[in-house]
């Protein structure tokens, strides 16, 4: 396969009546996909600020706080596939408004939620509808856009999955600082019900065809990919020699085997796994899974360590993570240019190292140390770095994929996103697992060096997988 991936003009060969139609006006379109998709990742974090008013008013205990969180991830993350495939056979204009009344709908229980159970049934359901409408849109966005301006629209989708995960600690700490930690879950219902009344008019359609399920492929890949993120998310908790995370985590390894085993012989598979062996999609995943794990645990890393071990209040935590935010959608956004100029693998590598040049620092954190001189421009830096590796892992990865795999690639990417995620805060975590229990600093500074060494070894392997030159997508491939 070559490396270099050029295109014709794409008016040549997609004129505007494509099977996918015409994107209306898709500036605004690109603006309100991102602003739904916002709300979808600063939900991963947004709750985390809020727990202990949660617990006091509901009368939660220790696990149950534990699955408010884990319990969105998991369907987030497990239900992708699921969500990319049916965007695929239902078109994914369709499957970006049913996921996004769900979410938004789910939002409303969990903000009325009067105790656990209503809550988690909230969350879940809140992830089921993210898992629905996120592959989907970001199905639209990459056949809505072409050539540089494609780059430029991932990078925008990059820079929200990066930025959103930071400010959700600032919108988290202000909302529950100020009309409580209700509102982190109802100020999801205007921004989802304005969503809902001006896409339909901005969305591409697309004729209807008959839609067929690999039912038995859908209940493995779901079943498979939520196993591991339990797994994960137990390891964190109670180690990673326990009964409670290794029996998942084996689990996950036969449901993924009896996938692979059920796609060969199925006549209508979920998920071609020929899609693995081309190297710009493996070399997104990769670059999508070490990029999602440093930055998400860094996240979660910083906002611990700022609340427990300094004392800081929700409100002051979530400020403290503003230019966090601002480095990394700044970071997206030079990404999605370098990527167009001077290919993926110089922007991955460069984008690793600077994000191990920034963790360095907070490999000397004590609990003295200046929140806004050694943590604050670690964060920074290390983040602005990252930011440009999740557009490049975006990028790569959907720049050789056909139109009819569109929504289950994005699929697959953004479920790396989540399950990176949950292996960063699983293993950093653990490192940290001395100071997060008692509110001292001890272990932060391991935590991170293991971030360091995960990025400098990330940029190692960019060097060799990563293909050169740009990831420009070729005739009759996903952008019509």
């Amino acid at each position: 396969m070559s490396h270099v991936h050029r295109t014709t003009p794409d008016t040549a060969h997609h004129p505007p009546e494509s099977r996918e139609g015409a994107a209306r006006k898709p500036g605004l379109l690109l603006a309100v996909l991102c602003l739904a998709q916002f709300m979808l990742v600063l939900d991963v974090t947004v709750v985390n600020v809020a727990l202990p008013d949660m617990a006091a008013d509901l009368a939660l205990g220790r696990e149950t706080l534990t699955w408010v969180v884990t319990a969105y991830t998991l369907c987030f993350g497990g239900l992708m596939l699921l969500g990319g495939r049916l965007a695929d056979a239902l078109g994914a204009h369709r499957t970006v408004l049913a996921g996004l009344a769900v979410f938004t709908a789910a939002s409303l229980v969990s903000g009325l939620a009067t105790g656990a159970p209503m809550l988690l049934t909230g969350r879940t359901l809140q992830g089921a509808g993210a898992a629905l409408m996120s592959p989907a849109a970001l199905s639209i966005v990459t056949t809505a856009f072409h050539g540089e301006t494609r780059n430029k629209a991932l990078g925008v989708w990059a820079a929200i999955g990066g930025t959103g995960s930071a400010v959700g600690v600032l919108l988290g700490g202000a909302l529950t600082d100020g009309p409580g930690w209700k509102w982190v879950f109802y100020i999801n219902v205007p921004v989802g019900a304005l969503a809902l009344a001006v896409l339909p008019g901005l969305l591409p359609k697309r004729p209807t065809r008959p839609a067929r399920l690999d039912v038995p492929g859908a209940l493995l890949a779901t079943a498979g990919t939520g196993s591991l993120i339990y797994g994960l998310v137990k390891a964190g908790d109670v180690g990673w020699g326990s009964t409670a995370a290794v029996l998942p985590l084996l689990g996950s390894l036969l449901l993924y085997g009896a996938f692979v085993a059920v796609e060969r012989v199925s006549r209508a598979p979920l998920m071609d796994l020929r899609l693995f062996t081309r190297r710009p999609v493996v070399a997104g995943v990769f670059l999508m899974l070490t990029a999602s794990a440093l930055l998400i645990a860094s996240f979660f890393l910083g906002s611990v360590y700022l609340q427990h071990v300094r004392g800081l209040s929700p409100l002051r935590t979530g400020l403290v993570f503003l230019p966090v935010a601002v480095a990394t959608g700044l970071g997206a956004h030079l990404g999605s240019r370098l990527v167009g100029r001077i290919g993926s693998r110089a922007t991955a590598v460069a984008g690793l190292a600077v994000g191990a040049a920034g963790t360095v620092p907070l490999t000397a954190l004590s609990s003295g140390a200046g929140v806004y001189t050694v943590l604050l421009p670690g964060l920074a830096v290390a983040s602005f770095g990252f930011g440009a590796v999740l557009v490049t892992a975006t990028t790569t990865a959907l720049a050789m994929v056909a139109h009819e795999e569109a929504g289950l690639a994005s699929g697959v990417i953004n479920t790396f996103h989540e399950v990176g995620g949950s292996i960063g805060v699983a293993v950093m975590s653990t490192a940290a697992a001395s100071g997060i229990d008692h509110g001292t600093a001890a272990g932060f500074a391991d935590a991170f060096t293991v971030g360091v060494a995960v990025a400098a070894a990330g940029a190692l392997v960019a060097l060799v997988l990563v293909p050169r030159g740009k990831p420009q997508v070729m005739p009759g491939m996903a952008m019509h």
